[in-house]
């Protein structure tokens, strides 16, 4: 018998939500990553008795989908909302009038069952998570190997009205690849906008690579039906390099360009992409060796590809190539020179900005005291040097540096918008930002934060979040963005610049590899060189080339055996030297403690500042006392100990960033 209220309605809409937050997992069992038992019953008793039902997920991570299809009663629709933010529910009502047309696209593969994600097996370790799919993360593993086993693919999503594109014009120069595509809407009835995405197939030779990898997305506008746009897709000459870490090509520690065919695919997700353009390269070709940085410290198994002559993939395994630097004869050989400490001369940091000195001059007159200062926050959350119920403070945290013309600079959290004791506005989280698929819809929201955060006092906003979904049970990944590193990178920069248009500063975090939240503070993340630089790394990468954040923070985790908060590789050697980072870098707040290996002397704020990590915040040990624990400066002067070059280095890189402060706040008056 029909449910009576069926009599009443003609279209019920079921909402179902899960929580994500910090610090913790999501759970294989049900009312985590499954349906409750009541929560099916709810669906199959609603679409029993009505003709049309939809079911809106409130979720912040991927869950298990596969009852859409087992249910006895399905319903019509299923839309994941997200957790939208503050517009969320005028979101929802809008989509289901037909008042706006979808247009969104999943940043992840939805796969038929969790164990079929290749991560399933090397998850939630309570010390160490081996990293053994190597660069086969997400629609890279499936559509390389294991096509069958998806339920959704990456860039999956409806629309109320059908597109058709073509690629019209396909042009290169020294640098890229144009594709010009005109894209259309064919139906009667919806305006809407489409999401097209080019993909890669890069030849295996003996490297081994994903039988697609994404190179570019673009969104059209809001097309009415009948109305089409022509718009162009890039693919870069560096994206069509592979990293070789083990010396299989002949070129350890090499960005190569493969020998082979090279495949262009065209399409709105990756399954149903189509082959537009190829050509081959005679021969494997070395085009830029870097140092060995943050290789594993022992051996494991990795997968790789082997391609045959019909096109068909085999799932192969290898050893990953392990540390063999030196990395104390490194870090020694790049000590930087300082100058000679004075007495304080009367610079100001404004003689600097109007060129009256050198930062090096001024630099000069700042004590060990005050060099010990600046290299931290102000040791609390709350500072009251900034608007009540910041996350803290650095830069100008002693009365003598502020006298100095130094300010504090006032940090805020911010993965769903800015965290203050005041009314803010609630964003949405960063995979439903992502999902747009939308770089300039992303810059103008994030823009407008930019406006609020100057209002209400706010000078660094941490965000965006950017690891990758390494697993969809990682109970962070609402603040992150997808499994691909291309989507995560350039979002990522749409933020950053829409942020600091405004004249205050982005902070992408976490750098890097915090892809678990159980015991994050002490697990390590073992993990090849290649897959770091081709998908850990690439998306921060291309964040920092494209638009140039003023912070960025490292992560809680270890990488193979060092705590990112001292990883010298990591943040000297790569970001710094191999990406040309000028900015400032901060810590997650508070650090474990610990002592170098290479110079046993030094530890804690010494060891950090060693690996060019150049602010502890928020300042102190999360319970410890409101002043210097004096590691920073135990060792000055001593063999091997921390040098006053290191402590002034730290200094010009956080008076770099309060110089940039003070120009955007000249600028606005």
């Amino acid at each position: 018998m029909a449910d009576p209220q069926s009599a009443h309605s003609d279209f019920p809409v079921i909402i179902l939500g899960r929580s994500s937050g910090e610090d913790r997992d999501n759970a294989l069992k049900k009312g985590s990553y499954y349906l409750t038992d009541d929560e099916k019953q709810l669906i199959e008793t609603v679409c029993s008795s009505f003709e049309k039902t939809a079911v809106l997920l409130n979720i912040g991570c991927i869950m298990d989908f596969t009852w859409i299809n087992e249910l006895k009663n399905k319903p019509g629709a299923v839309m994941v909302l997200w957790q939208g933010g503050m517009e969320s529910g005028n979101a929802a009502a809008d989509l289901l009038s037909g008042k706006v047309t979808p247009s969104g696209s999943l940043t992840d593969t939805i796969a038929k069952a969790y164990d079929l994600y290749p991560s399933s097996k090397d998850f939630l370790g309570k010390k160490y998570n081996n990293y053994t799919e190597d660069i086969y993360v997400g629609y890279r593993y499936f559509e390389t190997f294991k096509k069958e086993d998806v339920l959704y693919p990456f860039g999956h999503g409806l629309s109320y009205t059908d597109f058709t594109y073509e690629a019209v014009d396909i042009t290169s120069d020294d640098d890229k690849t144009d594709i010009c595509v005109k894209v259309t809407n064919v139906g009667d009835k919806y305006a809407g906008k489409d999401t097209l995405m080019l993909f890669l197939k890069k030849p295996c030779a003996n490297l081994g690579n994903p039988a697609r990898v994404l190179t570019d997305f673009v969104k059209t506008k809001l097309l009415a039906p009948g109305e089409s746009e022509k718009v162009v897709l890039s693919i870069y000459n560096e994206q069509l390099l592979s990293f070789d870490d083990s010396g299989v090509t002949g070129n350890k520690n090499c960005y190569v360009l493969l020998g082979g065919e090279y495949s262009l695919y065209l399409g709105e997700d990756v399954r149903n992409a189509k082959k537009i353009h190829s050509f081959a390269v005679e021969k494997t070709i070395p085009v830029l060796k870097v140092n060995q940085a943050c290789a594993p410290k022992m051996p494991f198994d990795i997968i790789t590809a082997k391609e045959s002559d019909s096109g068909e993939y085999e799932m192969c395994r290898t050893r990953c190539a392990v540390n063999e630097t030196d990395l104390k004869k490194r870090i020694l050989e790049n000590l930087p020179k300082g100058v000679e400490i004075t007495s304080d001369k009367g610079y100001k940091l404004d003689d600097v900005k109007q060129g009256k000195v050198t930062l090096d001059e001024f630099t000069a007159q700042l004590t060990l005291d005050e060099l010990e200062a600046i290299s931290r926050g102000d040791y609390k959350m709350g500072s009251p040097l900034g608007a009540q119920g910041n996350a803290g403070a650095f830069g100008g945290v002693l009365p003598s540096l502020r006298e100095k013309g130094i300010p504090p600079i006032i940090t805020t959290d911010g993965p769903s918008g800015i965290r203050l004791a005041c009314n803010c506005s609630l964003l949405p989280i960063g995979t439903l930002l992502a999902s747009t698929f939308n770089k300039e819809l992303v810059r103008q929201l994030y823009q407008k934060v930019s406006e609020e955060m100057v209002v209400r006092g706010s000078d660094v906003l941490l965000a965006p979040g950017m690891n990758i979904h390494r697993n969809p049970l990682c109970g962070r990944n609402f603040e992150y963005l997808s499994e691909d590193p291309f989507v995560s990178g350039m979002i990522a920069a749409s933020i950053v610049e829409g942020v600091q248009a405004g004249g205050v500063s982005a902070c992408p975090k976490h750098f890097a590899c915090n892809n678990q939240e159980l015991r994050r503070n002490t697990n390590d993340s073992r993990v090849s060189q290649r897959a770091l630089r081709e998908i850990y790394l690439k998306g921060f990468e291309i964040c920092v080339k494209k638009s140039k954040p003023v912070n960025i923070m490292t992560s809680y985790n270890k990488v193979n055996g060092v705590w990112s908060h001292y990883n010298y590789d990591l943040c000297t050697e790569i970001l710094r030297n191999e990406w040309k980072y000028e900015g400032n870098v901060m810590t997650d707040w508070w650090m474990k403690s610990s002592k170098s290996p290479e110079f046993p002397n030094i530890r804690d704020n010494a060891y950090r500042v060693r690996a060019q990590v150049d602010v502890l915040m928020p300042g102190g040990g999360r319970f410890g006392k409101e002043k210097p624990d004096g590691t920073l400066l135990k060792t000055v002067g001593k063999e091997n100990g921390i040098t006053i070059g290191e402590l002034q280095r730290t200094a010009k890189n956080v008076l770099k960033t309060a110089i940039w402060f003070s120009e955007q706040k000249d600028s606005r008056k």
